[in-house]
């Protein structure tokens, strides 16, 4: 199974201002539906509480939310325990390809450990203020697969890139 994570991450590393998405990019929320539906999206607690109550789970996936309370409750969701417990129901599930979704500390624990083989980042081409970081990567540990530029335009206040980067072993 193919471990993916996929981020819109601000070129100062910012993913996320006081619970939420410090820009509106509805090309990169259209992406993001695309890329994950269909497959098994594991999610952090506080992430997963940010998602609006009406998208809460995410149609057309598997919702997996990590979290140390074992008393926590999503309906619609699986609750887990730990990354790994996630990764290895999904891949229980026949899962081929699943999304690490967030939030900052997810991603740096899936990125530290060393789970990550592919990532789905939007770049968007501005430095945004926020509190919620993306982990700093190892350019000599990715290689970019493909990138597709959006200009900035009257529904995208930034100009962004989509880039998927694999992993090399």
């Amino acid at each position: 199974m193919i471990v993916s994570a996929i981020a819109a991450v601000a070129d100062n590393g910012t993913i996320g201002r006081d619970s939420d998405l410090p820009w509106h990019l509805p090309d990169d929320l259209k992406y993001f539906q695309r890329v994950t539906r269909g497959h098994h999206v594991i999610t952090g607690r506080k992430n997963y509480e940010t998602i609006p109550a009406k998208y809460r789970p995410l149609k057309d996936r598997v919702n997996m939310v990590v979290t140390r309370n074992a008393a926590y409750e999503a309906p619609g969701a699986v609750v887990l325990g730990s990354l790994e417990e996630a990764l290895e129901q999904a891949a229980a599930n026949g899962e081929i390809e699943a999304f690490v979704i967030g939030g900052g500390q997810i991603y740096r624990e899936a990125l530290q450990k060393g789970l990550v083989d592919r990532l789905y980042l939007t770049l968007v081409h501005a430095n945004v203020e926020g509190d919620t970081h993306f982990p700093l990567l190892d350019p000599t540990d990715w290689t970019e697969q493909s990138r597709e530029h959006h200009p900035a335009d009257e529904r995208h206040a930034h100009a962004f890139s989509f880039v998927v980067l694999q992993r090399r072993h």
